[in-house]
């Protein structure tokens, strides 16, 4: 099965062709733009299948990043996925950004507890516990700085994404620790929904709501006939 992954969760607009049965990558695009996945996302999607020799009927499933991340970025991926998944008769199949980045982490550290958070800002985390055997046990949820650092330090986890730092310096004690980025890599995506197989639609993963909200003195109330 030829597998398109699609990740827009964070400042990375990316896309690859990854064939699961001999778990190879066919070809890849990312672009960093921070802003303006709408704008590039489709045709990231086509460099990554011209490079792996492929077209649009030649895949099986379409792999997407369902955050916690970028709260416009999300909604982009995800429409996408589903959109093609839906226009091709294939599963679209959703990967979270935390499962993505444990992922990484217990590939580096095998065997080991691992926490995927991200920072959220406000001293609270996006969190997720993975444990030794890579069981989801805890989240994906908001959680206060202090909470996540003496989770980390009660499982003497890994710690993995952009909030790894503040945990370690909160919990005031070392840690080991996988990539500290705020999405995983385009291929962990691919790989681990080819693992998981079809199950419900994506959708968005929002931990908490959209930090832009209009101003009260600014709603205008409805008038009745």
């Amino acid at each position: 099965m030829k597998v398109l992954a699609i990740d827009c969760a964070a400042s990375l607009c990316a896309a690859c062709v990854y064939d699961a049965v001999s778990g190879r990558e066919l070809g890849r695009s990312v672009l960093d733009l921070g802003k303006g996945h709408a704008e590039h996302l489709m045709a990231v999607i086509a460099d990554a299948m011209k490079a792996g020799g492929l077209a649009y009927p030649d895949l099986g499933a379409i792999a997407v990043s369902v955050g916690p991340g970028s709260f416009t970025g999300l909604r982009v991926g995800v429409s996408t996925a589903r959109g093609l998944a839906l226009a091709l008769k294939v599963p679209a199949i959703g990967v979270t950004t935390l499962e993505a980045l444990a992922a990484e982490a217990a590939a580096a550290f095998p065997a080991r507890a691992v926490l995927a958070a991200l920072d959220a800002g406000r001293e609270e985390i996006h969190a997720a516990l993975y444990d030794e055997m890579s069981v989801l046990t805890y989240g994906p949820a908001v959680a206060a700085l202090a909470n996540a650092a003496a989770m980390a330090s009660e499982h003497s986890a890994v710690l993995a994404g952009t909030a790894a730092a503040l945990i370690a310096q909160s919990a005031g004690r070392p840690f080991d620790i996988g990539p500290r980025t705020a999405t995983a890599d385009i291929l962990t995506y691919a790989r681990l929904a080819a693992a998981k197989g079809q199950g419900e639609r994506p959708k968005p993963l929002y931990l908490r709501g959209a930090d832009a909200k209009p101003q009260a003195g600014f709603i205008l109330s409805r008038q009745k006939n």
